[in-house]
């Protein structure tokens, strides 16, 4: 009698466990999707440089002090509107031929420039390498 009565028990918990592997597989699925998404949007914007607004926009006057870091100046260049996303920006300037070539000061920069634009007005050319 006992071994009756065990028997649906165990199919139960079979039954359960499936359910609980199936559901496993939708959410590690999911999240792999969401994931790409947001991979593929990241890349996306950072190799399809738009500025944030079109012709001829606005000009904006930005103070780039010494010693900040690319990620710094993409946030100032954001909260003054200029850009969308300051990570966005971290990573163009990182993969640019401006990289680290940002000098401080202050400069009129456009809303309809896009990032690189802006990374190659400030970062101007060394009196000594035209020479």
């Amino acid at each position: 009698m006992s071994k009756k009565k065990e028997k649906p028990f165990e199919a139960a918990i079979l039954g359960f466990q499936s359910i609980t592997r199936l559901l496993i597989f939708i959410l590690a699925a999911v999240i792999i999707i969401l994931l790409g998404r947001l991979s593929y949007k990241f890349g996306y914007n950072v190799f399809y440089e738009q500025p944030v607004a079109e012709a001829p926009g606005t000009d904006v006057v930005v103070t780039i002090p010494e010693g900040v870091s690319a990620h710094q100046i993409g946030k100032l260049l954001e909260e003054a509107g200029l850009i969308e996303d300051a990570w966005v920006f971290t990573v163009q300037e990182r993969l640019s031929a401006y990289h680290n070539d940002v000098k401080p000061g202050t400069y009129t920069l456009n809303t309809a420039q896009r990032p690189t634009e802006m990374l190659a007005v400030m970062s101007p050319a060394d009196e000594e390498e035209e020479e």
